[in-house]
């Protein structure tokens, strides 16, 4: 049995062709499929939408509400939380990733040596402007954070059920669903395809959310602003030791009579921004660490509906 889990989140146009498309896959899949909607918070009528919908499909399904937006990845972790199966298959509910991504990826599952299918763009059919975000964030991704990560970027996957208990048992706060899949390893497989255009209303993966997802993965899974830190120190104390010996022979040269009050508020400044900027690195780690050992749940569900299939 393959689960198929579906995050939605202001998707309330979509709602009917993603039904269609679910239905399609468990014909194709001649009945092994049941799907998970997880309703993250969403603040239109999805999760009506889909209560008065789901008990007439052909397919079994299950319906979680959660108390609040958590984000998508943790949406996705609540949905492979709730049922347990031999196959794990992850579908956006804007049904911008083809849905036939998921049959390649529970046929790869099935029949080649692997524990994890991931889909990466090999294509987008966004506008431009559009595109170039994306583009630039996945690319400081793959340089900063995880350089496994496809070009393109990842939003779906499938595993089987190893990978997916391994994954759970992942138990951080602001972290990474991407990196995790690419930290642990496994047996992994990539397979392209070319993002759709998104027909029915505006994305909620705003540039605001872009950079906080960044900074959680950056955060989680690299030292770089350590590194940083230290290189930005290093270079800090040789400009100092370079403008004080410059200091010192204009003195002694007699060419420096007044000392100059540009320049010691310039270093000032300047130094002042370094520590800030130390201080603030530092801090984040702290507040990370902090927030792990607060031992908070990653969602809150309101409400589980269990739907059989329909005859």
């Amino acid at each position: 049995m393959l689960t198929l889990v579906v995050p939605v989140y202001k998707n309330e146009g979509s709602i009917p062709d993603l039904l269609r498309a679910v239905s399609g896959l468990h014909q194709e899949l001649r009945g092994e499929l049941e799907a998970v909607f997880v309703i993250d918070g969403s603040p239109d009528r999805c999760y009506e939408l889909l209560r008065d919908a789901l008990p007439e499909q052909l397919f079994p399904s299950s319906l979680i509400l959660l108390s609040r937006n958590f984000g998508s990845f943790s949406a996705i972790r609540a949905g492979m939380e709730l049922r347990e199966s031999d196959r794990y298959a992850v579908m956006a509910a804007d049904l911008q990733e083809p849905p036939e991504l998921v049959l390649q990826m529970d046929a790869a599952l099935r029949s080649e040596p692997v524990d994890v299918v991931v889909g990466t763009r090999q294509g987008r059919e966004d506008p431009f402007l559009a595109r170039l975000p994306a583009e630039a964030f996945w690319w400081l991704y793959r340089k900063y954070v995880v350089p496994e990560v496809p070009p393109g970027g990842v939003d779906v996957f499938g595993c089987n059920r190893a990978f997916r208990d391994t994954l759970l048992r992942l138990d951080e706060r602001h972290s990474s669903l991407i990196a995790q899949i690419f930290w642990l390893g496994f047996r992994r497989k990539l397979i392209g395809y070319s993002r759709r255009t998104r027909e029915h209303g505006k994305s909620a993966w705003t540039l605001r959310k872009k950079l906080n997802y960044l900074m959680d993965s950056v955060f989680s899974f690299t030292d770089l602003p350590i590194r940083l830190l230290v290189r930005v120190g290093a270079t800090t104390a040789i400009l100092a030791g370079l403008l004080g010996v410059v200091v010192m022979v204009g003195k002694m040269s007699g060419y420096i009579s007044v000392p100059g009050y540009a320049m010691t508020l310039l270093t000032i400044i300047f130094l002042g921004a370094v520590n800030l900027f130390g201080l603030g690195v530092v801090g984040s780690y702290a507040w990370r660490i902090y927030e792990n050992t607060k031992g908070r749940p990653h969602t809150i569900t309101m409400r589980v509906h269990q739907f059989p299939e329909a005859h």
